[in-house]
């Protein structure tokens, strides 16, 4: 799975389909001179309906198309011909969009669920034919209505991306190599802060019936909780995932103890939400091909209590059993 631009907000200018006109005539047929009348009712104009789709994981689509516009009824015909139906677009988005009328602020729906539907727009009835006006006094009625026109919309979509694990980690901690390895996935990685920018979500699979989505938060910072480099825009995409994994570079490249950058990780996230906090964790020791790591390592457990899984994202060491204690963490729920 490659990387690609990864689109978490966009706007969209929505119209859905007019109705159709109702039509005016009258039955004309041989031997039938003066028949009533017979004009159709036209046909409803399209929905905008946006659909929840595990195989989509970007707004992209509306990013650079954002005004979209359902088609709109036919109109109606004589021999009380009911026009056509304008057809309903469908918009797909990642699971997880959460959307938004962009003019009252309020929320339209949170799609989660694979193939969840939200309309967001609804078409305008179709108008009324002739043949509706029709009594006992009024033989040869020329009234029709014109179809209503289509609901219109300025939406504002945001994804907080569903995933089975959110890696976790500083700048340079090595996630996007540690997601390369156990996903094949492709995030741009170089050995300066914030090459990640955007979420980066890989695949393992596992067999045939068993993968996870794994998402690679971009690098966070002492204060993001705050909104510090980016930390609110990054931190939303945690609050949809089974299990973290924080990404620990044990061989302190960037001058921080190893236990030092857990220990911040761990209360960014906590002030951000609480809850956070009891979500299923495991710590990845990453860079333990470094001389300098078995020593720190030591440290790290004695400080946190806590005994990592010992990696080098670079080389592979310890990938197969992080793969493994990964699946045990969020399946076993």
């Amino acid at each position: 799975m490659k990387g690609f631009k990864f689109v978490e907000t966009a706007g969209a200018d929505i119209l859905a389909g007019c109705g159709g006109n109702g039509c005016a005539s009258f039955r004309r047929e041989k031997y039938v001179p003066f028949g009533g009348p017979d004009g159709g009712d036209g046909g409803r104009g399209g929905h905008i309906i946006l659909q929840a789709d595990p195989n989509v994981d970007s707004l992209i689509a509306l990013y650079y198309q954002p005004r979209q516009h359902a088609e709109n009824g036919g109109k109606g015909m004589g021999q009380k011909r009911h026009g056509r139906n304008g057809q309903d677009l469908i918009l797909k988005v990642p699971c997880g969009t959460i959307v938004r009328d962009e003019t009252t602020g309020a929320i339209l729906g949170d799609l989660i669920t694979p193939g969840a539907q939200l309309m967001v727009a609804r078409g305008g009835k179709g108008g009324l034919g002739n043949c509706h006006w029709k009594t006992s006094i009024h033989q040869a009625p020329t009234e029709h209505t014109k179809g209503e026109a289509g609901e219109q919309r300025r939406l504002r979509l945001d994804v907080k991306i569903v995933a089975d694990i959110g890696l976790i980690g500083f700048p340079n901690a090595g996630k996007s190599t540690l997601l390369t390895a156990i996903s094949h996935a492709h995030p741009k990685i170089a050995a300066y802060p914030f090459t990640t920018l955007q979420p980066v979500i890989g695949t393992i699979q596992y067999d045939t019936f068993t993968r996870l989505k794994l998402v690679d938060i971009p690098g966070l910072i002492q204060g993001a909780h705050t909104g510090a480099g980016l930390g609110h825009t990054f931190l939303r995409h945690v609050e949809r995932t089974r299990g973290l994994v924080y990404v620990i570079d044990m061989a302190g490249s960037d001058g921080r103890h190893p236990a030092d950058d857990f220990l911040i990780l761990r209360d960014e996230i906590g002030r951000y939400k609480a809850e956070l906090l009891e979500r299923p964790a495991l710590i990845a020791a990453n860079k333990m091909d470094m001389p300098e790591s078995v020593k720190l390592l030591k440290e790290f457990t004695k400080r946190t209590g806590r005994k990592p899984i010992k990696i080098s994202a670079l080389n592979g060491t310890g990938i197969d059993e992080l793969k493994r204690v990964m699946a045990k963490l969020v399946l076993s729920e």
